[in-house]
């Protein structure tokens, strides 16, 4: 399923300064038609009632599934972008980790649909999510 060979050290060593890095979104499992990744339930994803916010759990369904996009493309060719991601929240969760396992939904030519599902620490789901990544021509095939 993946264009090539990725190593959790070389998702994991990209520039910092996105929201990825801010959230401290941590890739940590790639499997054969998997991705996985984790983020902290701390004040930075906590909405005030002191919970996890909606948007950091769409924030790391997003960065999954849109990650997971760009390992199964040529890089030289095209580039990923979010289409569309909706999720549904089950259950609040107060801190530790939150894992989010990425698998494909459809793999398109200028398509993928990706399945999310994000666990708290007890391993109990938290919330479901799909994202549709529209899968473009680099800036230098459209010159």
């Amino acid at each position: 399923m993946w264009f090539k060979q990725f190593t959790v050290e070389e998702l994991n060593g990209k520039p910092k300064n996105h929201i990825g890095g801010l959230l401290d979104i941590v890739f940590t499992e790639i499997g054969a038609d998997s991705l996985t990744a984790t983020m902290p339930v701390d004040e930075r994803t906590h909405q005030p009632a002191g919970i996890l916010h909606g948007g950091a759990s769409v924030v790391l369904a997003e960065s999954i599934g849109s990650v997971a996009s760009f390992m199964c493309i040529d890089p030289e060719k095209y580039v990923p972008v979010g289409l569309e991601v909706n999720a549904n929240h089950l259950r609040p969760v107060k801190g530790g980790l939150v894992k989010g396992v990425c698998t494909k939904i459809h793999l398109g030519a200028k398509t993928h649909v990706w399945d999310i599902k994000i666990y708290n620490n007890r391993g109990k789901l938290a919330c479901v999510s799909r994202l549709t990544v529209a899968i473009i021509k680099s800036v230098g095939e459209r010159l």
